[in-house]
């Protein structure tokens, strides 16, 4: 199963919920990176560029495809667009607006940290226009679309293990 959607949707929060509930495992995609790299991927886009960062991201979109099961995968926001993504397993789009992603991340505990891991978000302008892009092909590459917005990670996690029923 994999959890796509906008960076600070929550897909790593959301992941974890449903590994414990389902007895499954929980990988995140970007922290599997930033281990495998020795760096955190603010350094990775500073130091090597962000096309090094995508192809990266492709190398493990393939390893998960061919090497794991039973687990629950978050991914970091571009990494819908790896091209091996639906060989991984059925992939869940946690849909929100922008503005709510943005809001959520403000009101978090650890805002300012939030923000600096996500050097695509320095820029508010740029950002939005790149959640436009990815936002129809979020809605494209998913199996099933959760709408988070002003909902509980418990709600989340339940309506989606409804949805996989169905």
């Amino acid at each position: 199963m994999v959890l796509i959607g906008f960076m600070g949707a929550g897909k790593s929060s959301v992941a974890r919920e449903l590994a414990k509930s389902l007895k499954m495992f929980n990988l995140d995609s970007d922290n599997l990176i930033e281990n495998s790299e020795g760096m955190s991927i603010p350094r990775i886009f500073e130091t090597k560029g962000e096309s090094y960062f995508r192809d990266l991201e492709k190398k493990l979109c393939s390893f998960l495809a061919k090497n794991i099961t039973n687990a629950i995968i978050s991914t970091g926001g571009g990494f819908v667009n790896t091209k091996s993504i639906k060989q991984i397993g059925k992939i869940i789009y946690l849909k929100s607006s922008f503005e709510f992603i943005i809001q959520r991340l403000q009101n978090g505990e650890n805002s300012k940290a939030d923000f600096e891991k996500r050097p695509l978000l320095k820029n508010l302008d740029e950002a939005k226009k790149i959640f436009l892009q990815r936002e129809e092909i979020y809605q494209k590459k998913a199996d099933i679309v959760v709408c988070i917005e002003n909902k509980t990670l418990k709600q989340i996690a339940k309506e989606i293990k409804n949805k996989i029923k169905d």
